[in-house]
């Protein structure tokens, strides 16, 4: 028996159900294109601090270099240039030349960690090989540093790569308790890989994550975002710690 009644209850019920559906298909894109543009602005946001960082460390290291080191050494060349004839004060003229060193050696180290021109004269690997050799830790750690093939330069990526490395080696030194830290390189057509392995005493990398010593864990995955790249860290108490550094190409 037809009933006009039930049809149109039914095609309305179909109508109302397609519209909702439409609604909901719409609402779910819509978040999902806001938080990509969320994710992207967060990105770019932290990529122009990071970069205003970076050149910000770079005119302090040019301060560095080029202004109060020759400035201090003119200092200890006038104040040696001085004739005492009393032995006390050529004793505190001799102690003061060796603090001027002091401050010196220290300066260049400082000037090193905010910008090491080796990364820009002569690229990456040999910038951490430096690096590994200026920490002045090479009695306590042998950090051993290689690479399987030729690796792209990049310099945008390279500063980035370094300043993660830098961490690595930074946790390694302070937290580890390790005697060997390998740190190695290889890039195929579509991305470079980086495995860095030390022999320490491992640690819980979840929980290093949530409190406030786990900044630098933090830096480091903010650094390989903005690459596009990725960081698997794998450590088992008592074991040691490998990290896995994934940086797409181009």
């Amino acid at each position: 028996m037809f009933h006009p009644m039930e049809d149109r209850i039914y095609d309305f019920t179909a109508l109302l159900s397609s519209l909702l559906a439409v609604i909901i298909i719409f609402f779910i894109g819509s978040i999902i294109r806001y938080h990509r543009r969320y994710v992207r602005l967060q990105r770019e946001r932290i990529t122009a601090e990071i970069k205003s960082l970076e050149n910000e460390r770079k005119r302090i290291a040019t301060d560095l270099h080029d202004s109060l080191g020759p400035l201090l050494s003119t200092v200890k060349l006038n104040m040696t240039s001085i004739e005492v004839n009393d032995p006390r004060d050529k004793q505190i003229i001799a102690k003061s030349g060796k603090y001027i060193d002091e401050i010196i050696t220290s300066m260049r180290q400082i000037s090193y960690d905010l910008l090491p021109n080796t990364l820009e004269r002569r690229g990456l690997i040999e910038a951490i090989t430096e690096f590994t050799n200026h920490i002045g830790h090479n009695d306590l750690l042998e950090v051993n540093v290689y690479a399987m093939n030729k690796i792209t330069p990049d310099p945008e990526k390279d500063i980035h790569i370094f300043r993660v490395i830098q961490e690595i080696i930074h946790n390694t030194l302070k937290h580890a308790g390790a005697t060997k830290l390998d740190i190695g390189f290889s890039e195929d057509e579509k991305e470079l890989l980086i495995l860095v392995h030390d022999n320490g005493k491992g640690f819980n990398v979840e929980k290093a994550k949530q409190n406030s010593s786990g900044l630098g864990l933090k830096s480091m995955e903010i650094r390989m975002d903005i690459m596009h790249g990725s960081v698997s860290i794998h450590s088992v108490p008592g074991e040691g710690t490998h990290y896995y550094l994934r940086i797409p190409l181009g």
